[in-house]
C-alpha cells in the first residue's frame, strides 16, 4: 500500500519544513501551491516534494485538486501548518504494513494557540478524516469549514495531527478578518439571517459556550483568549453579511 501526501501552501516558509519532515511514512509528497511569493517552493523542493502550481480555488476545491495530482490512490492530505506526531506516523506505518482495513480513517487534531497546547475550549479531540482512498472520498465546503465526505468505510486512528496555529493575538486577527469574511459571504447566499439578534445574542452565547461549557477556563488565559476571539469571529461574520446584503 502507497501513500501520497496532498499538502496545500501559499507563503508557508515558516511551516513547510516541519509539515514534509513529519511525512516519512508517505510514499510521495506533493505540495500544490497557489503563488507564493516567499521560499515555500524552494524549501518544499529541496526537500523532496513534487511541487505543483495552481491558482486559488477555493479550500475545497484546491485540496480535491491536490488529491487528483498525486500518483497514488491512498492520501494524507495536511495543511502546511499541520504535523504527524510520532505516535501518528507509527499508526500509519502499521496501516501500510497490513493493509487498510476502511476507506478512510480519522484522527483526532490538537492544536498549539499561543505557544500552548489546548486540550479544551472545544478544539480537542477536532477529530478529522485526512487519510483516505481518493476514489471513495472527496472534499466538499464551499466557503469556510471545508471536510471530506466518504463514501464508504471509516476507521478512527488514536495519535494525533499537531495543528500549530496562530502565535500571536495580532496574527490571530488577520486569519480571522479573512475567514470572516468568507463565512459572512456564506450567509448571504445562503440568505440565512443576519439581523440584530444575531450581532446581538450570539456573540455572548459563543463565549459561554467555549468557556464555560466546553471548559476553557482549564486552558488558562489561552482559553480566555480563545473564547473571547470565538465570540469576536461571530460577531464579525454576521456585521460583515449585513454590509454585503443589499439594504431594504
Amino acid at each position: 500500500m502507497k501513500i501520497s501526501a496532498a499538502i496545500i501552501a501559499q507563503n508557508e516558509e515558516r511551516n513547510i519544513s516541519r509539515v514534509i519532515e513529519s511525512l516519512r511514512c508517505c510514499d510521495e509528497i506533493l505540495v500544490v501551491d497557489s503563488g507564493s511569493s516567499d521560499r515555500t517552493t524552494e524549501i518544499a523542493g529541496k526537500l523532496g516534494a513534487r511541487v505543483v502550481e495552481n491558482p486559488w480555488r477555493g479550500y475545497a476545491g484546491q485540496k480535491n485538486f491536490a488529491a487528483e495530482q498525486c500518483e497514488n490512490d491512498w492520501v494524507l492530505s495536511l495543511d502546511a501548518d499541520e504535523s504527524l506526531s510520532e505516535a501518528l506516523e507509527a499508526e500509519i506505518w502499521q496501516i501500510k504494513k497490513n493493509g487498510a482495513q476502511y476507506d478512510a480513517y480519522t484522527m483526532p487534531r490538537l492544536a498549539q494557540y499561543l505557544g500552548a497546547w489546548i486540550l479544551h475550549s472545544g478544539w480537542y479531540p477536532d477529530r478529522k478524516v485526512r487519510l483516505f482512498d481518493r476514489r471513495k472520498a472527496r472534499w466538499e465546503g464551499k466557503y469556510v469549514h471545508e471536510s471530506v465526505v466518504v463514501n464508504g468505510s471509516i476507521g478512527h486512528l488514536d495519535s494525533n495531527i499537531l495543528h500549530f496555529t496562530c502565535s500571536s493575538l495580532s496574527e490571530h486577527l488577520k486569519t480571522m478578518d479573512r475567514y470572516t469574511t468568507l463565512a459572512a459571504e456564506q450567509i448571504v447566499d445562503e440568505k440565512r439571517q443576519a439581523g440584530l439578534a444575531q450581532l446581538l445574542l450570539d456573540p455572548p452565547w459563543t463565549f459561554f459556550q467555549s468557556y464555560v461549557l466546553k471548559r476553557g477556563f482549564l486552558d488558562g488565559a489561552e482559553g480566555l483568549a480563545i473564547a473571547y476571539m470565538a465570540a469576536f469571529y461571530n460577531f464579525l461574520k454576521y456585521a460583515k453579511a449585513r454590509n454585503m446584503s443589499p439594504r431594504r
